[in-house]
């Protein structure tokens, strides 16, 4: 690939689109802990590793990796429960890192979060109408009681619950039902952008295709932007436009989901995809075993160079010393961050 290619390709992960709802370029998330020993003596964990990436309006990026990676803290950081140390988050324009107060409130009406455990988010004091209600009190004070009563019993309808549900407590709940108050207290306010951080992954499978099929009609019918966190690529590949596949706090593959899926060029991507199970006997007996082994490095003392390359089966010297940058071959196919992608083209230089 010339210079100018890679060029291009930098450019194209970079620049904002004209659609473009949230901006992250060079995000770090960092965190001082204990090294073991004397008290005083820290370690820092690098969670996140300069990340950038964009949300367009009405689009779902699927963000995948094993635990660990920093899916989760990269979610957090980004709606402003995670410590940012360097970049920046910009929503709509305004910078949210270093912003005033004016810009932080607007991000925490605009933007709202599903979390992985539904029963442990939400408050076992108080009633589903009044966890629903919550956020039109906060960011929506104009309201009157009657209003906010009227919109939550409408929310709660559309999540598929009914009004006899609102004067009961969360534990008498399901999971999967207490998934649904909690998109339901996400929405209620109207925002443009939601944080689902694996809001599928403590369901049954049954369940988790209801709730996938339900964040799928909802964005469509409120034009909704999703950041969609999952180990599951099977769910992923259901609801998502665009992959960001993560490793160990950096990127290490996104594109497309037809592109990642369909001929992704990281062998990380490529031994997640080979370790999905196939619900067909005679085929799961034909495919090769993931050739992904090993455990995940510790953050702690990350690998230099390529952050894959202790589990990679193609690594080289190359590999160890230097960090690869998110490149592609020819458009149409996936940024990736490797120096010996799965390609037919001539592997990337620079």
């Amino acid at each position: 690939m010339s210079d100018l290619t890679m060029h291009t390709a930098r450019d194209t992960a970079q620049a904002p689109q004209a659609d473009t709802l949230l901006s992250v370029r060079n995000l770090t998330v960092n965190f001082s802990v204990a090294r073991g020993g004397w008290p005083w003596q820290k370690a820092t964990l690098h969670a996140v590793n300069g990340i950038s990436f964009d949300v367009r309006r009405g689009e779902t990026l699927g963000l995948v990796g094993e635990s660990g990676c920093g899916k989760s803290t990269l979610a957090r950081a980004v709606i402003g429960l995670a410590p940012v140390a360097t970049g920046s988050v910009v929503w709509r324009g305004e910078e949210t890192v270093v912003g005033a107060r004016r810009e932080l409130d607007t991000l925490r009406r605009d933007v709202q979060m599903i979390f992985q455990d539904p029963l442990a988010s939400l408050d076992p004091r108080m009633s589903i109408g009044e966890i629903v209600a919550e956020p039109l009190r906060t960011h929506a004070s104009q309201l009157g009681r009657k209003e906010i009563e009227c919109r939550v019993l409408t929310m709660l309808e559309r999540v598929g619950l009914n009004a006899q549900h609102a004067a009961r407590r969360a534990h008498e709940f399901s999971g999967g039902q207490c998934q649904r108050i909690g998109i339901a207290r996400a929405l209620i306010g109207e925002p443009g952008f939601v944080i689902c951080d694996e809001p599928v992954s403590a369901l049954d499978v049954s369940i988790q295709a209801q709730i996938v099929n339900l964040l799928r009609d909802l964005q469509r019918e409120l034009s909704l932007s999703l950041l969609f966190v999952a180990h599951d690529l099977a769910v992923v590949k259901t609801i998502s436009h665009r992959v960001m596949v993560m490793y160990l706090g950096r990127v290490m593959e996104i594109g497309d989901c037809e592109a990642v899926y369909g001929g992704a060029r990281h062998p990380y991507t490529r031994a997640l995809l080979d370790a999905v199970p196939v619900p067909d006997p005679s085929l799961a007996r034909t495919r090769r075993d993931a050739p992904l082994s090993g455990e995940i490095p510790s953050p702690l003392k990350p690998p230099s160079g390529c952050a894959f390359r202790t589990r990679c089966p193609t690594a080289t010297d190359t590999c160890a010393t230097r960090t690869p940058p998110l490149l592609r071959a020819s458009p149409g196919q996936p940024l990736a961050a490797c120096w010996h992608p799965f390609d037919n083209s001539a592997p990337p230089t620079a």
